[in-house]
């Protein structure tokens, strides 16, 4: 993300997998050997808040390591990054506390957080940041060691960095499946030697780390990074000039953060996906997004954030689309010196934090059926509203018929559907661009009967519609649609009444995802 300067230092997360990872022999070395999707977290905050006695307690409130609760939730892969020589008065003020991040982010830092993650199975990228401290769009400060470099001095530090960490790690046994050379590299890197002010020089320095990374690990892909994942016209710009002058990389990676770019997720998914499609195939590159984060506040709207981008991901064609990670799941604004407000936890007590619903997104993706495709899926996101949001409205006078409220069957709120005179309306949503094959649409509903039609529906898919009558209960009850033989690569799904006064329907949780 591109906020960070004084505000990320603790970052990497580990993660479960849904496939058996193989391990082999490489030489004389073991190595994790992995096609699946990567469900990720930067953890790189874990070790470090846990020195300052911050704990984790489970979803039953019972102490447990923080890193193998996120693999419980579906996380299979950690991101760790690495600095050239993070100073020793690199530090923040918390309450007459000193935070250092001194051994956290260095090569023994790595070291460490790369073996417990190994330990639980788990996946590794590493991040080069070639700074001594936080690197991003608006901070690519060389390193202090380095100041005076020329530029074939500067060429030989980058490839001895890289090498000495890789080699490290490779001596304990350890080949990161990812290596990022580079963060968040909008404006270059080792300023001012390194900026895009001189695409020559800086691809020089980023191919030396690309060689690095493969003398000692050529299975390692590597990844190039940028921020501002849905801004494509700079992806096109920044890597027609990168590969002009000969880039070297495997990977093109991507920073998404629709809560630093002021806008509701779902207003920025297709750009997202735009923009990550397009680069796969122009630049024939697989392509991950390597930071994605959400309010800490709104766990709801950020499970649905991480739910939408590993979709968007993993709908990139040709299977180019291969993970999703979060920036540190387990912080929390409350134990951080500067109130990093997008982790995924909430404080139970003090320095005792919990994971939100906001992580199930990983569980969810690898252990349902299928991801659900609906935006909104429990009316959570807007509260008590007219206009949910992710929800189109259909009426026959207008949409005052057509509303959340408290009382969900799950969480707080619910769609109803009433007014006090007769009325017809029908709450919807559209979705191009999907795969053909067979879908499944479910949804809990009540109603109080009455009506002259009430159903719950999808149409327009290729096939004849079908649809289900919402039935006459008091108490909650889950409708199913099944074998919806999707042909077109489009489907509208949703409910329609046709009422008489004082008639109602309530809907709740719903579902439409591929078989």
């Amino acid at each position: 993300m591109f906020k960070k300067h004084l505000k990320r230092l603790f970052v990497n997360m580990f993660c479960l997998t849904l496939v058996c990872f193989s391990f082999a022999l490489f030489g004389s070395q073991e190595r994790v050997v992995a096609s699946s999707f990567s469900y990720g977290a930067d953890i790189g905050w874990m070790k470090q808040l846990e020195d300052e006695g911050v704990t984790w307690v489970d979803d039953n409130g019972n102490l447990k390591d923080p890193l193998q609760i996120l693999k419980d939730h579906g996380i299979n892969s950690v991101r760790l990054r690495v600095f050239v020589n993070p100073p020793s008065d690199y530090y923040w003020l918390k309450d007459g506390t000193t935070w250092t991040m001194l051994g956290y982010s260095d090569k023994d830092g790595v070291l460490a957080a790369a073996k417990r993650a190994k330990n639980l199975g788990m996946r590794v990228m590493v991040d080069f940041h070639y700074s001594d401290v936080f690197a991003d769009p608006g901070h690519q400060i060389k390193p202090k060691a380095w100041s005076s470099y020329s530029h074939t001095q500067l060429q030989t530090a980058v490839y001895n960095h890289t090498f000495d960490v890789m080699n490290e790690l490779a001596k304990n046994g350890i080949y990161p499946e990812w290596v990022q050379i580079g963060n968040e590299m909008n404006s270059g890197i080792m300023h001012p030697d390194g900026s895009t002010d001189n695409f020559s020089k800086l691809t020089a320095y980023l191919n030396k780390g690309y060689d690095a990374v493969k003398a000692v690990s050529p299975s390692s892909k590597v990844v190039s990074h940028l921020a501002h994942g849905t801004d494509n016209s700079l992806f096109r710009w920044w890597f027609d000039q990168f590969f002009s002058n000969g880039g070297k990389t495997d990977v093109i990676g991507v920073s998404f953060y629709p809560y630093w770019d002021g806008q509701p997720y779902w207003e920025i998914t297709d750009e997202l996906s735009y923009n990550l499609n397009d680069i796969a195939s122009r630049y024939n590159k697989e392509v991950m997004v390597v930071e994605v984060g959400g309010d800490e506040s709104n766990p709801n709207d950020s499970y649905w954030t991480i739910n939408d981008t590993i979709h968007v991901v993993k709908s990139v064609p040709n299977g180019k689309g291969i993970g999703v990670f979060y920036w540190e799941p387990q912080s929390h604004s409350s134990v951080l010196p500067d109130g990093y407000p997008l982790g995924a936890t909430k404080e139970v007590a003090t320095n005792v934090l919990q994971y939100t619903t906001a992580i199930d997104a990983f569980l969810d993706a690898v252990s349902s059926q299928g991801m659900n495709l609906v935006i909104n899926p429990g009316f959570e996101t807007d509260g008590a509203t007219q206009t949910p949001s992710g929800w189109s409205t259909w009426s026959n006078s207008n949409d005052d018929a057509n509303y959340t409220e408290f009382g969900g069957h799950s969480g707080s709120y619910r769609l109803s559907h009433w007014k006090s005179t007769p009325y017809q309306v029908s709450t919807y949503q559209i979705k191009t661009g999907l795969t053909n094959g067979t879908y499944t649409m479910k949804a809990w509903v009540k109603s109080g009967g009455g009506f002259n039609q009430s159903q719950m529906y999808v149409k327009n898919f290729g096939g004849t519609e079908r649809n289900t009558a919402i039935p006459t209960t008091n108490s909650w009850t889950q409708l199913t649609i099944t074998n919806i033989n999707v042909t077109n690569g489009q489907a509208e799904f949703g409910f329609w009444t046709d009422a008489n006064a004082n008639n109602w329907i309530n809907v709740d949780n719903v579902e439409f995802y591929k078989n």
